[in-house]
């Protein structure tokens, strides 16, 4: 029980430092607060839950914590499921995607990518070395009942701010779905104009994720004719090219059978013409008048046309 408690601790405490993170790193992209994350308050589950993971796939494996190969090998895989199982599940039940990597190197879906893995490598070497040290040594001086109660009030706080939050999120999901837009981009439009004429809780919501990528039924039956409208294209391109090689390689052939036909019988006409010359020199020739240098030029002409 002690050491469940001191893991919902460490939970709350890794989600107020990721929350933390991700505003810092907004504001010198934005000059702004932004409070990110799905849920209200300073904290973002998604790191509590890959350092209490991380945590606990250590425990469970002896000798693990020992070695930082081992637990940078565990962050990375472990959080790189996380991080792909929660964007596939939001989609699923919100009909968007909250981020997106389909442009970063090394991405499986545009869910995770390798820069990111390497990072939840790294922090969860500094959870397990540095990080978990230090939070359990704090909460082993604090007596049981004062963690269980802070624990407690966290709890209640975290399932109140969830379920607030899932207000805003149905009214997201159904504005998504009664637009009339067939891309993304202007479905996107029309959800900040409705959160903003909101309360600030909806327009926090908005401001916390403006590059969200939305699902609906309409712009997956519209994605899926792309798909088809694009496989089409690139059968008709194949095959016109496979036409086109044809008629080239025909047209090869058939000027090769026109040069070759065409060859075959100036050959042959060649060669009746030395016949014929050669049976006028014999008609003509005489042995016994024939000059020395006609018997020459007579042996001449028969040496280099016996081929023929």
């Amino acid at each position: 029980m002690e050491y469940f408690i001191n893991l919902v601790i460490l939970f709350f405490i890794a989600s107020f430092i990721g929350w933390c993170m991700e505003v810092i790193g907004k504001y010198f992209v934005f000059h702004r607060f932004i409070n990110r994350g799905m849920l209200f308050g300073p904290w973002l589950p998604i790191y509590g839950s890959g350092a209490v993971l991380v945590t606990v796939l250590i425990g469970l494996i002896p000798g693990a914590g020992d070695s930082v190969a081992a637990v940078f090998d565990i962050a990375f895989f472990a959080c790189g499921i996380v991080e792909y199982m929660v964007s596939f599940v939001m989609e699923k039940m919100f009909h968007a995607r909250w981020w997106d990597y389909s442009k970063r190197p090394m991405n499986l879906n545009g869910r995770i990518w390798i820069g990111n893995l390497i990072l939840f490598g790294i922090a969860g070497v500094v959870v397990i070395m540095f990080v978990n040290p230090v939070i359990f040594g704090f909460c082993d001086q604090i007596d049981l009942i004062i963690r269980e109660t802070v624990a407690g009030i966290l709890g209640v706080l975290f399932v109140t701010d969830f379920i607030f939050s899932q207000f805003v999120l149905k009214l997201v999901k159904v504005s998504a779905e009664k637009s009339e837009a067939d891309n993304t981009e202007d479905v996107n439009r029309e959800v900040r104009l409705i959160l903003s004429d909101r309360s600030i809780f909806y327009r926090r919501f908005a401001d916390a994720y403006p590059n969200v990528i939305y699902r609906t039924d309409k712009i997956v039956a519209r994605m899926e004719e792309i798909r088809a409208e694009t496989e089409k294209f690139k059968e008709e391109m194949e095959k016109l090219r496979d036409g086109v090689d044809g008629q080239i390689e025909a047209g090869i052939e058939a000027s090769k059978a026109k040069i070759t036909g065409g060859l075959e019988p100036v050959f042959r006409i060649k060669n009746t013409l030395i016949q014929k010359q050669r049976q006028l020199i014999n008609l003509l020739y005489d042995e016994s008048k024939a000059t020395e240098d006609m018997k020459n030029l007579k042996d001449d002409i028969d040496n280099k046309f016996t081929l023929f």
